[in-house]
């Protein structure tokens, strides 16, 4: 079993930036894909970025490329997220998540194990 928590959420001006981090406790962190998500109100989660298992591959949303940044540190068990250039339409609850399915799942449904949320707001 993996437990995850955020951190590093908060509220930033439009062009700011912020960097989101996910601490795993548990065992054998290296052999999930990680995937970081967001959910705004009334809108449905959706996949942000994500990222292998050895680190060496990583995806985005069209929305976020060139802006986020995922990476991990397999000796810490941790995943982050830069995020630059924020704008007001990237405000949302953002989640790390962690899947055992081969590959790098997109789906959120293939991820079994959930941080809690962290808020980030980005004002206009």
């Amino acid at each position: 079993q993996v437990q995850l928590v955020e951190s590093g959420g908060g509220l930033v001006q439009a062009g700011g930036s912020l960097r989101l981090s996910c601490a795993a406790s548990g065992r054998a962190f290296s052999s999930y894909a990680m995937g970081w998500f967001r959910q705004a109100p009334g809108k449905e989660r959706e996949v942000v970025a994500r990222i292998s298992r050895s680190g060496g591959s990583t995806m985005y949303i069209d929305s976020v490329k060139g802006r986020f940044t995922i990476s991990r540190d397999n000796a810490k068990s941790t995943v982050s997220l830069q995020m630059n250039s924020l704008k007001p339409e990237d405000s949302a609850v953002y989640f790390c998540a962690a899947s055992a399915t081969v590959g790098i799942p997109l789906r959120s449904d293939a991820y079994t194990y959930w941080g809690q949320g962290t808020q980030v707001s980005v004002s206009s």
